[in-house]
């Protein structure tokens, strides 16, 4: 089958968690055979950031990283009912233009046989519903939501009657140990500072710890206002800036124990669902030690994949006994990998994808995948 994304951007993961997953998910489809291409904007957000930060060259680096994967640029003039005429599922992401968003809809209508889906990563739903709400999905087939709770709130308020739970996801065949980096640090953090969800958190569970146990500490991420910076040093921690997605498990796997600091929308309003950044780090089977969050869904195993505090002397504690105790860093990060490579790769989204389009599938989606799974 062709599978069509429409994506706020693939070539550039600068503060765009989603481009992780999207491009695993089509990696792995690419590996069974299906075609997969994606489609972002002439004007993407992501990837003029990636330019300003890190220089022109940088989005080449694409190509480098993945180059079986085929992203296409589409600007004003370009003609969207041509790209999707042979396409058997198109996938259109939330960040997506709302103009862009009906049109894909509109020649969805017009007697296309193709399966349309909205795919919703993000806390908009509950930060800014009214972006969500203006959209018009009328003529698509089905939601995918990253999150039971963001399922609930799109059937609670009427934005659509059938919508799936479809979580993010480690890509395992790059998040993986790297058994042969040599160690050169204590504490590593990957995350953006990014709109103050989350900069009281990020100062208690991360810097002062850091600071009061004296570790050796990396922060890698983007949208670091001057204060942070200033915090950061002050702690002595050392500020990477902006790194590629694909050499985070190299990251990882110079240093001993990584955090997760939920973003405040996550943990107020939308439970049990935890981005993309835990999924990867347990897939590297680096310790992950975690400030409060709901796993609602029951994801992982709390307690035994990873380790949740209360607060920052808690985290301190915590991140203390990781560091002195190899038994216990060794089986957290075994459990952690365990449980990724059990229920959440990209691979296992796949599946849950293909049994969705088996659901709610065009007719001729629906055969290719019966006529797939009789050949298998």
């Amino acid at each position: 089958m062709k599978f069509v994304f429409y994506t706020h951007s693939l070539i550039s993961d600068w503060n765009h968690g989603n481009a992780h997953f999207l491009r695993g998910i089509m990696r792995d489809l690419i590996r069974r055979g299906h075609q997969a291409v994606a489609l972002e904007p002439l004007e993407s957000w992501s990837r003029n950031n990636l330019v300003q930060d890190q220089g022109a060259a940088a989005p080449n680096d694409f190509a480098t990283q993945f180059p079986e994967l085929d992203a296409e640029i589409y600007d004003a003039g370009f003609s969207h009912e041509t790209a999707l005429a042979d396409a058997d599922v198109v996938i259109v992401h939330e960040w997506t233009d709302p103009a862009i968003v009906a049109e894909v809809g509109r020649i969805r209508a017009s007697g296309n046989a193709f399966t349309l889906l909205f795919h919703d990563t993000h806390h908009r739903a509950v930060s800014s519903a009214g972006d969500i709400a203006g959209l018009n999905l009328a003529e698509y087939d089905g939601i995918l939501a990253f999150g039971e709770t963001l399922r609930q709130r799109y059937l609670k308020a009427g934005w659509g009657s059938t919508v799936f739970t479809w979580h993010e996801a480690a890509d395992d065949t790059l998040f993986r140990p790297i058994p042969e980096a040599h160690k050169t640090g204590d504490l590593i953090w990957v995350g953006n500072w990014g709109d103050d969800e989350r900069s009281a958190e990020i100062v208690e569970f991360l810097v002062e710890p850091a600071k009061a146990l004296q570790l050796k500490t990396l922060v890698h991420g983007v949208r670091y206002p001057d204060h942070a910076k200033k915090a950061l040093k002050d702690a002595n921690i050392t500020f990477g800036g902006w790194i590629a997605n694909a050499k985070v498990p190299f990251a990882f796997a110079q240093h001993r124990v990584t955090v997760h600091i939920p973003r405040r929308p996550y943990v107020q309003n939308l439970p049990g669902i935890p981005t993309i950044r835990p999924f990867e780090a347990l897939a590297c089977a680096i310790p992950l030690i975690s400030a409060p969050w709901d796993d609602a869904e029951h994801l992982f195993r709390s307690g035994k994949d990873y380790l949740t505090v209360r607060d920052g002397v808690e985290m301190t504690t915590r991140l203390r006994d990781v560091l002195s105790d190899a038994d216990l860093a060794q089986s957290l990060a075994s459990s952690g990998r365990e449980t990724v490579l059990a229920r959440h790769t990209c691979r296992h989204r796949v599946d849950e994808l293909l049994t969705i389009l088996a659901h709610c599938g065009s007719h001729r989606v629906i055969r290719k995948i019966v006529s797939q799974e009789a050949a298998e």
